[in-house]
C-alpha cells in the first residue's frame, strides 16, 4: 500500500491505525487463583490469560499446562519462559480455545552453592531428570569445579538417606539436592593482626611469601608497636597443632632480617600498651597461681529442634513431608573477663617453677587495667610471652617485662623501656639468667656487670634473664624542705643528705629581725603520723575504760548513776576530741642560727618533707581550760603563770591548780605552779598557753580519767603549732 501510495500519489505518507481490537473470550481453568471465563483480546498469549485468572497456584504445575481448542490439543511448559533454559513454547491464542492448569507434578529441591536454590518441578510425564539439567535451572553452582553433590533421598523402605552422586547421576521425585564445596577450607592464605591499622587477608604467593615482603609498606603497622617481638602463629601440616614463633620486628621493618612463610601463617605484632599490660597486678596475681577474675560460667538456655521444618534453607512447602532441618550448633558458654588471664594462673598452677623470673617483681599495685583485645582474640598468646620476657627493672624510665627474641642486645630492650634513669649506676648492673636445663640442679647465674661505657649491645640476652639497674649513691636527698616566715628568703628548698637546719637558714639569708627563734615550730611528716596513732591510741584506751566502768557499775547497781553518766560523757567528748585533732608532727629543735653555731649538738638533721616555720616575736599570752574567762593577754614581763590565770578571771570551780603547765613557745611544757604549795613557777615568755585543767577527781574511783595531763599538753601543743604555721604561710 506504501509503494502504491508513492506511485499514484507522489509527496504523500501513509499511516495505518487499529481502530478497535476485537475481544475473545478464553476459559482458563485449574489450579489457578479465579478460574473461569476471562475476556480477552484478539493479540493476548496464554500468560495473559493466566495473569488474568489471577496467576497459578502453588499446588499448580508449571510444566504442563494444557491449552484445548479447535485447533486441536498442546501442552506448554513455562520453565523455558521463567529460566531461559530449552525452547520457548507456542504461547499463542485463538478464539474457542480453554486453558487447564493441572496439580503440581514431580518435584526435586536444589540448595546450596547454587545461584537460584528453590524447589523445582521435574519434567512433564517424567519421575527424574539428568543432575546437569537441573543445575541450570537452579543458576549452575556457584564455584566452577570442585563441588560435592550431597543426595537426600528415600529408600526402597522409606527411609531418609544421603549419598553422594556425580554429575551424571539423576534426581528423582522428592529428592532433596545440596551442593557443597569438595574442600571448604581456604587455602593459601596469611592473615595480619594485632597492632595494625585493619586487619588484612592476604595470599601466601608473591609478596606474602616472606615477612619482609608482607610488611613491605610500613604505613600497615600501626604508631607505636614493640618493635622487640612480633609472633608467627603456625600451623604444623602433619598434626595441625600450633604454636608461636617469635621474630624481631624492629630489624624485619628495616630490611635487617627476614623469615619465609607458610599457608596459614598468622602474624601478630604487639604495640606498646600490649606490653605494658605484662606488668599489671591481674597478670601479677594470675603469676602467683590466684583465681583470676572470672565471670560466672553458665550455660545459655538450649531450644529444641523442630522435628518438621526446612532442609537445607528451603521451605518444606511442596516437600512431601518435609525435611527435618540439621541441628544448630550450640552457643559457647559465658566466658571470663579475660581468658588470657586463666590460661597463665593454669600454667602457673601446674608448674611453680614456671614464670619463676617474674614471680612477685615487685611492680606496684596501680589498678586493675582492661585486659588489651590481642589477649582477648589470643588467650594463649600471653603464657607465650611471659615466658619469652625479660625482666628489666630499677633505674630505668620504664621498668616491667619485655618479651625478645633469643640473641636480643640489652640496648634495643633499654630503648623499649625509655632508657636508664640519671640516677643509675651502671658500674653494677645485676644480670641474673636460669640455667637452660630447668630440669638441672645447677645454680642461678648472677652476674655484676659494669656497663659505664654504655656498651649495652655487647650484652645479649635471653629470655627469661632478670636484669637490675640499682640507684647510684647520690648526695641529693628524696625530697625537698619548706621554710616559711621571718626567713629573708623563705621557700621550698632542697637538701643534701647529712644536711642540717642552720645550713638551710643560710641558704635562706638567716632571719629577720623580728624573727622569733624561741617560737620556732619544726614538723616532721614521721613525727606527726606517730603522734595521730597515739591519739587514735588514747582515744581508744578511753572509750574501752568506759566501757568496763559502766560494766562494773552495771553489777553493782544504780547507785551514783549520774555522777556515772557525767564520767562516760566527759570520756566520750574528750575521745572525739582526741579523734578529731589533727597531730602537727612537731618537734622540740633549737631554730637560733647563734645558739646553733655555739651548739653544733642541737643542729638537728633534715627530712625530707620537714616544715619550718619561722613566726614574728608574739605580744601575748594564750590562758586556755578551767578559767572564767579563756583567752589572749598582752605579755608582761616578769609575769607568772598564777597572774596570767587570775588576769583571766581565776580559777573554775572545779579547776584542778596542781595539774596546770605551760606550752612554752619552743613546744615544750612545764608545770605552771598553781598549786597551794608552789611558788608560782618560772615567768612566762610570750607566746606561751597556759592549760589549766578540770580537776579529774570525781572520777578516779572508776579509773576512767587517771591522768588526763598529758592528753591535753598533746592536744594544746597540736593546736599552738598548727596556729604558728598558718600565721607563719599566710604572711
Amino acid at each position: 500500500m506504501e509503494a502504491r501510495a508513492q506511485r499514484d500519489l507522489g509527496g504523500s505518507e501513509v499511516f495505518v491505525s487499529l481502530g478497535q481490537l476485537r475481544q475473545i473470550g478464553v476459559f482458563v481453568g485449574g489450579e489457578v487463583a479465579r478460574p473461569g471465563l476471562q475476556a480477552l483480546t484478539s493479540l493476548s498469549s496464554v500468560l495473559d490469560a493466566l495473569v488474568a485468572a489471577g496467576g497459578i497456584r502453588r499446588t499448580g504445575s508449571l510444566r504442563a499446562i494444557r491449552v484445548e481448542g479447535p485447533g486441536g490439543r498442546r501442552s506448554i511448559d513455562l520453565y523455558p519462559v521463567i529460566a531461559g533454559e530449552g525452547a520457548t513454547p507456542d504461547l499463542r491464542l485463538r478464539e474457542g480455545e480453554r486453558i487447564l492448569v493441572p496439580p503440581l507434578g514431580a518435584v526435586a529441591a536444589v540448595g546450596g552453592e547454587v545461584t537460584r536454590p528453590a524447589i523445582y518441578e521435574l519434567p512433564a510425564g517424567t519421575a527424574q531428570a539428568p543432575l546437569a539439567a537441573m543445575l541450570r535451572l537452579a543458576g549452575d553452582p556457584l564455584r566452577p569445579s570442585g563441588n560435592r553433590f550431597l543426595l537426600q533421598t528415600t529408600d526402597a523402605e522409606g527411609r531418609r538417606s544421603l549419598r553422594e552422586i556425580g554429575p551424571r547421576d539423576p534426581l528423582r521425585r522428592g529428592d532433596a539436592l545440596r551442593v557443597e564445596p569438595g574442600s571448604d577450607v581456604v587455602a593459601q592464605d596469611l592473615r595480619l593482626a594485632g597492632h595494625v591499622v585493619t586487619p588484612l587477608l592476604r595470599a601466601a604467593g608473591g609478596r606474602g611469601q616472606t615477612l619482609r615482603g608482607l610488611l613491605s609498606d610500613p604505613r600497615l603497622v600501626r604508631p607505636d608497636p614493640y618493635a622487640r617481638l612480633g609472633v608467627i602463629w603456625r600451623t604444623d601440616p602433619r598434626n595441625r597443632t600450633r604454636r608461636f614463633h617469635p621474630f624481631d620486628l624492629g630489624r624485619v621493618l628495616t630490611g635487617q632480617a627476614d623469615a619465609p612463610l607458610q599457608e596459614g601463617d598468622e602474624i601478630i605484632l604487639l604495640g606498646q600498651r600490649d606490653v605494658a599490660w605484662l606488668a599489671s597486678p591481674g597478670v601479677q596475681q594470675a603469676l602467683r597461681g590466684d583465681a583470676a577474675e572470672m565471670t560466672e560460667l553458665a550455660p545459655p538456655p538450649t531450644q529444641p529442634a523442630t522435628a518438621q521444618g526446612t532442609s537445607f534453607g528451603l521451605p518444606a512447602a511442596g516437600m512431601p513431608g518435609g525435611l527435618a532441618p540439621p541441628a544448630a550448633p550450640t552457643p559457647p558458654l559465658a566466658g571470663p573477663d579475660c581468658p588470657a588471664l586463666v590460661q597463665v594462673t593454669i600454667a602457673a598452677q601446674a608448674s611453680r617453677r614456671r614464670f619463676a623470673h617474674i614471680r612477685s617483681a615487685g611492680f606496684p599495685d596501680f589498678g586493675r587495667a582492661p585486659c588489651p583485645q590481642i589477649f582477648l582474640d589470643y588467650p594463649t598468646l600471653l603464657p607465650f610471652l611471659l615466658d619469652q620476657a625479660v625482666l628489666l627493672t630499677g633505674e630505668v624510665r620504664l621498668p616491667g617485662l619485655f618479651p625478645v627474641v633469643d640473641g636480643a642486645g640489652l640496648d634495643a630492650v633499654l630503648a623499649a623501656a625509655g632508657g636508664a634513669t640519671d640516677t643509675a649506676d651502671l658500674s653494677t648492673v645485676e644480670f641474673a639468667r636460669e640455667p637452660s636445663d630447668q630440669s638441672s640442679t645447677l645454680p642461678l647465674s648472677r652476674t655484676l656487670l659494669d656497663l659505664r661505657s654504655r656498651n649495652f649491645a655487647a650484652i645479649r640476652l635471653s629470655p627469661r634473664d632478670v636484669v637490675r639497674l640499682p640507684r647510684g649513691f647520690g648526695d641529693r636527698d628524696l625530697g625537698p624542705v619548706t621554710l616559711v616566715g621571718e626567713f629573708l628568703r623563705p621557700g621550698i628548698y632542697d637538701i643534701r643528705r647529712g644536711e642540717r637546719l642552720s645550713e638551710v637558714i643560710a641558704r635562706a639569708g638567716g632571719l629577720t629581725p623580728q624573727a622569733y627563734p624561741y617560737g620556732a615550730v619544726f614538723s616532721r611528716d614521721s613525727v606527726r603520723q606517730r603522734q595521730q596513732e597515739g591519739f587514735q591510741r588514747t582515744a581508744r584506751e578511753l572509750e574501752q575504760g568506759l566501757m568496763q566502768v559502766a560494766a562494773g557499775q552495771a553489777v553493782a547497781g544504780l547507785r551514783g548513776q549520774a555522777d556515772l553518766g557525767g564520767a562516760v560523757n566527759a570520756g566520750q567528748a574528750l575521745a572525739a576530741t582526741l579523734r578529731q585533732t589533727r597531730a602537727a608532727g612537731r618537734m622540740v629543735v633549737e631554730a637560733n642560727p647563734v645558739v646553733l653555731a655555739g651548739r653544733p649538738d642541737l643542729d638537728v638533721l633534715m627530712e625530707p618533707g620537714d616544715l619550718v616555720a619561722m613566726p614574728k616575736r608574739p605580744n601575748e599570752v594564750t590562758v586556755v581550760g578551767a578559767v572564767l574567762n579563756p583567752g589572749s593577754l598582752q605579755f608582761a614581763t616578769g609575769w607568772k603563770a598564777a597572774e596570767y590565770v587570775r588576769a583571766a578571771g581565776g580559777e573554775q570551780r572545779f579547776a584542778d591548780g596542781g595539774r596546770a603547765f605551760v606550752v612554752l613557745p619552743n613546744g615544750q611544757s612545764a608545770p605552771a605552779g598553781l598549786g597551794a604549795w608552789q611558788a608560782g613557777g618560772p615567768p612566762i615568755p610570750p607566746g606561751s598557753v597556759v592549760v589549766v585543767p578540770q580537776d579529774p577527781s570525781p572520777y578516779e574511783g572508776w579509773g576512767v580519767l587517771r591522768d588526763v595531763t598529758q592528753v591535753l599538753s598533746q592536744i594544746a601543743l597540736s593546736s599552738a603549732a598548727l596556729a604558728v604555721i598558718v600565721r607563719s604561710s599566710g604572711r
